[in-house]
C-alpha cells in the first residue's frame, strides 16, 4: 500500500511539472525547451552499477547543496550497471539488483522526490527477448519506471544494439511512455534506432565522453588540464537537441568552472548544467560557486533557450556564442592562448541585441561578477579574457532582475537563495580601496572596502622566459628526472583529486567520499600506492592492464619515497604469488638502487621471491629506493631497524615510471632557465611548456631551487595512472609540467630544466621550451560580507 501511495505521489508531482506536455513532439523537447540540470553517476561507479549506499550519500550531497545554496538538480541519472549493464540486460528481480538495492528504488525515489529531483536510468535499447511474452515483460519494466517517476532514459550501445526485428516493440513501448511522460528525455548514445529515432530527444555530440585527460586532453601546451575540452565546438547547426556528455568532475578538477560555463551557457543543450563523476572531490570553498552557476543558469534558462547565433570569430574568438531574447543576451567568450586577450564587444545586433532605444547594461558573470555599467546602443566595450579561461557576459536593455546587484567592486555570490541573509565575497587587489553599492530588492547599501597588503608588482600570469638549449646535458640530469618521478604518482585520477582538494569539513561531502572510496571494487582494482602500506594483505598496488599495458615497452620501475632519510636494516617487499612477482622470478637475483639525495646511488642485489628480504644495513641513510623492474602486484612493503618495524605514514610510491638511461630513456636535448622571484602570489605555480611533438613520455621537466632537486608533481596531459575506470590518454606532443610555488621560494635561485628523451639511436626532435608563471584561482584579496 505504501508503495502505491509513493508511486502516485511521484507520478502526480512529475505530471504537474510537465505543463507543456501536450505540445511536445515525440522526441520530448524542441529547440526552445528550457534546459534541465542533471547529474549522472558514471565514474562514481563503472559497469557494476550504483548501489543504495552510494546513491543515498550522493543524493544527500545534492540536498545539502540545495539546503545551503539553493541549488536545484532536476535529474539524477543512474548510469550503467544499475539494471542493464555492459552487453547484458537485467531487471529488478535479479540477485545483482537485489543485492545493490535491497529495498528496490522506492527509498531512493522518495529521497529524490523530496528535493524535487526526478530519477533517470541508463539502459539498453532492446532486451525484448525472443517471444512476445519476453517483449511484454521488458516493455512493462520500462513503462513501470516511468509511472514511478523516472524522467530520463539513456540508451547506450555499450549494452547492445536495437535489432531491426524489434523496432515495433520499441515503438509500441515508447508510444505508451510518451502518453505518461511527453517530456521524458531520451538520450541516444551511439545507436541506430531506425524509425524509432523520432522518440530520441538527443544524440551524443561527436560520440565523445568528457573524462578529463582520459577522453579529452590538451592538444597544446597550456596552463591547466581542461584546455582540451574547452576547445570543443558547438554543433554546426547550433542544435540544442544533442548531449555533450556534460562536465566531468572527477579528474584534473582545477578550472572546472570555465568548462561548466561553456557547457551550460555556450552550448546550453537540453541537459544543462550537466555534471558527472565525483563532484564531492572538490574543495569545500568551491561548492558555493558550483551552486552559483546552476542557480544563474536556472534564473535565465528560458531566455537562454529563445535564440542563438554565432559571433564573428575574427572579433570574438573561437566558438563565441550569444543566446537570448533580443532584450537580454548572454555572451560566452574564451581564450585558448597563453596571453590575455581583449575582445571588442559591439553592443548591437552583432551580439543579438535589438535596438529598443534604451541604454545597454553590461555585467560580467564569470570568472567573477562585475558591473561594467550602462552604455549607449551601438557603442562598444573592451572585455579582457585571461589566458586559457572563459568569460560570461550579459548585455541587456531591460531592468536587471538579479536577486542582488553590486557595483563598484568585483564579487562572487556565496549564497543569495537560502535564509534571510545574503553572503557575498568582495574581491580586489591588495592595497586598493573600492567604494561599492548594494541593491537587493528594496534594500540599498553603500560601503567601502580596503584590501590589506602591498599591491602586486607583476601580473600573476606572465611569461618568464623562453628556455635556452644547453650545449650538453648537465651531469645531474638524472637527479632532476628522478625528482619529478618521486614528486609524481601513478595513482588513479580520483585519488589525485582527493589529494588536490584536501580534507572536508562538510559531513555530506565526507559521506559521499567514503561511499566511493570504500567500495570493494576500488580496492580490488589496486589503484592506490597506500595499499602497500596499509597492513592489509588482501590489498595491493598493481601495474594495471585495464585497456592494455600502460608501460613503455612493457617495462617500468617501482620507485619508493620514504618521505625522510631512514636507517634501514631490512626492507621487505611482499607479493601474492609467482605471477605477481613478474618480471622477477623466485630465487633469482634482482637489483634495487637506494639514495639519500637523488645524486649518489648504491646498487644492491637481492634474491627475489614472493616475500623479498633486502639487506640495506650497509647502505647508510636512505630516502629513495628504485626496484629496477616493478613487480606486477605488491601487497605490502615494510622496513625494519633493530628488529622494529618503521612507521610508513610518509611513504609514497609509483610503478609506471622508467629508469633513466634504460633502452627508451636516453636524454637527447636539454633546455634551461635560471632566475629568482621577488614575489609569489597566492596560488602561484610555474609552467614548463614543451612545444613540439616529443612522443609518448618523451619529454620531462624538473627544477633545482637553491641547489635542492624539486620535481613537478603534476603535468598536462596527466602522468600515467593505474585507473579506476579508464587510463590516461596517450598524447605525443605539448606536455606542460607544473610546479606549485610556496612563499619561502622568494629570493631563491631557481633553475628550470626541460629535456627530451628517447632511444639511444634516435635523432633529437624539433622542440622548444618556455617558462610561464600563473595562479589559480585568480589571486584576489577577499572580504566576505553578509546583509
Amino acid at each position: 500500500m505504501k508503495k502505491n501511495i509513493l508511486t502516485g505521489l511521484i507520478f502526480s508531482v512529475m505530471t504537474a511539472l510537465s505543463s507543456t506536455a501536450q505540445t511536445l513532439p515525440p522526441s520530448g523537447a524542441t529547440e526552445t525547451t528550457p534546459s534541465k540540470a542533471e547529474y549522472f553517476s558514471w565514474i562514481n561507479h563503472s559497469f557494476e552499477g550504483g548501489d543504495a549506499v552510494k546513491t543515498k550519500a550522493n543524493l544527500d550531497f545534492f540536498k545539502w547543496l540545495k539546503d545551503t545554496y539553493g541549488m536545484q538538480l532536476d535529474i539524477y541519472l543512474f548510469d550503467a550497471g544499475t539494471v542493464d549493464g555492459g552487453e547484458i540486460y537485467g531487471d529488478t528481480s535479479t540477485l545483482k539488483f537485489k543485492k545493490q538495492f535491497p529495498e528496490g528504488f522506492g527509498p531512493i525515489s522518495k529521497q529524490a522526490s523530496e528535493m524535487n529531483t526526478a530519477l533517470g536510468l541508463w539502459a539498453g535499447p532492446d532486451g525484448f527477448g525472443n517471444t512476445t511474452e519476453e517483449a511484454k515483460k521488458r516493455a512493462d519494466l520500462m513503462i513501470g519506471f516511468v509511472k514511478d517517476g523516472f524522467r530520463l532514459f539513456k540508451f547506450d550501445l555499450c549494452c547492445s544494439r536495437l535489432y531491426p526485428n524489434h523496432y515495433h516493440y520499441f515503438d509500441s513501448m515508447f508510444t505508451e511512455i510518451r502518453k505518461i511522460a511527453p517530456d521524458l528525455v531520451a538520450l541516444n548514445h551511439r545507436l541506430d534506432f531506425g524509425p524509432c529515432t523520432k522518440y530520441m530527444t538527443t544524440f551524443l555530440f561527436e560520440g565523445m565522453e568528457t573524462y578529463v585527460d582520459v577522453h579529452f586532453f590538451n592538444d597544446r601546451t597550456a596552463s591547466h588540464h581542461r584546455v582540451g575540452v574547452m576547445t570543443r565546438k558547438n554543433p554546426a547547426n547550433l542544435t540544442r537537441l544533442t548531449e555533450d556528455h556534460g562536465v566531468c568532475i572527477s579528474s584534473c578538477i582545477d578550472y572546472w568552472e570555465d568548462d561548466l560555463i561553456l557547457q551550460a551557457f555556450n552550448r546550453n543543450m537540453i541537459l544543462a548544467p550537466e555534471i558527472y563523476g565525483n563532484p564531492w572531490l572538490m574543495r569545500d570553498d568551491e561548492y558555493s560557486y558550483l551552486a552559483y552557476i546552476f542557480n544563474l543558469h536556472r534564473d535565465y534558462r528560458d531566455i537562454l533557450a529563445k535564440s542563438v547565433k554565432r559571433m564573428p570569430e575574427a572579433q570574438y574568438g573561437p566558438e563565441a556564442i550569444t543566446r537570448g531574447d533580443g532584450a537580454t543576451q548572454f555572451l560566452t567568450l574564451r581564450n585558448l592562448t597563453w596571453n590575455e586577450t581583449t575582445y571588442h564587444v559591439s553592443l548591437n545586433d552583432e551580439v543579438g541585441l535589438a535596438n529598443s532605444g534604451k541604454p545597454v547594461q553590461v555585467r560580467l558573470y564569470h570568472p567573477y561578477i562585475e558591473d561594467y555599467g550602462k552604455h549607449s546602443y551601438g557603442s562598444s566595450i573592451d572585455v579582457k579574457v585571461p589566458a586559457f579561461r572563459s568569460v560570461l557576459l550579459k548585455v541587456t536593455t531591460e531592468k536587471e532582475t538579479d536577486r542582488l546587484l553590486i557595483s563598484g567592486v568585483p564579487y562572487q555570490i556565496i549564497n543569495d537563495r537560502v535564509g534571510d541573509k545574503s553572503d557575498v565575497k568582495l574581491l580586489g587587489t591588495a592595497g586598493k580601496t573600492y567604494k561599492y553599492n548594494i541593491q537587493k530588492g528594496s534594500f540599498r547599501k553603500s560601503g567601502k572596502v580596503t584590501f590589506q597588503g602591498e599591491a602586486p608588482k607583476y601580473d600573476y600570469h606572465r611569461k618568464i622566459a623562453g628556455m635556452t638549449k644547453c650545449e650538453k646535458s648537465p651531469d645531474d640530469i638524472s637527479s632532476i628526472y628522478y625528482a619529478t618521478c618521486f614528486a609524481a604518482d601513478n595513482n588513479t585520477h580520483e585519488l589525485r583529486s582527493l589529494k588536490r582538494s584536501g580534507e572536508t569539513k562538510i559531513k555530506e561531502v565526507q559521506a559521499a567520499r567514503d561511499a566511493f572510496f570504500s567500495q570493494e571494487l576500488f580496492k580490488e582494482r589496486s589503484v592506490s600506492d597506500r595499499y602497500m602500506f596499509d597492513d592489509d594483505t588482501n590489498t595491493d598496488f598493481a601495474v594495471s592492464f585495464q585497456f592494455g599495458d600502460r608501460r613503455i615497452d612493457g617495462v617500468s620501475s617501482l620507485m619508493i619515497d620514504f618521505g625522510e632519510k631512514l636507517d634501514i636494516d631490512r626492507l621487505n617487499i611482499s607479493t601474492y604469488d609467482e605471477y605477481s612477482l613478474y618480471p622477477h622470478k623466485s630465487m633469482t637475483g634482482s637489483r634495487i638502487l637506494v639514495s639519500d639525495n637523488l645524486v649518489d646511488w648504491k646498487t644492491i642485489t637481492f634474491l627475489a621471491g614472493v616475500s623479498s628480504d633486502i639487506d640495506l644495513s650497509k647502505a647508510g641513510k636512505v630516502r629513495y629506493a628504485i626496484v629496477e623492474k616493478a613487480p606486477l602486484r605488491v601487497s605490502e612493503i615494510n622496513a625494519y631497524k633493530d628488529g622494529a618495524r618503521l612507521n610508513r605514514d610518509k611513504w609514497r610510491a609509483s610503478n609506471l615510471f622508467q629508469m633513466l638511461w634504460s633502452d627508451t630513456k636516453h636524454v637527447k636535448e636539454v633546455w634551461k632557465h635560471e632566475f629568482t622571484l621577488d614575489e609569489i602570489q597566492d596560488g602561484a605555480y610555474l609552467c614548463v611548456a614543451i612545444e613540439g611533438e616529443h612522443g609518448r613520455e618523451g619529454a620531462f621537466a624538473g627544477f633545482k631551487i637553491d641547489g635542492e632537486y624539486v620535481g613537478c608533481p603534476d603535468r598536462a596531459p596527466s602522468y600515467e595512472c593505474n585507473p579506476w575506470e579508464c587510463p590516461t590518454g596517450s598524447v605525443r606532443k605539448g606536455y606542460t609540467y607544473y610546479l606549485p610555488l610556496t612563499k619561502d621560494m622568494v629570493g631563491k635561485k631557481i633553475e628550470a630544466y626541460a629535456f627530451s628523451v628517447g632511444r639511444s639511436n634516435e635523432k633529437p626532435k624539433e622542440l622548444s621550451a618556455d617558462l610561464w608563471i600563473s595562479a589559480y584561482p585568480i589571486p584576489f584579496k577577499e572580504s566576505v560580507i553578509s546583509f
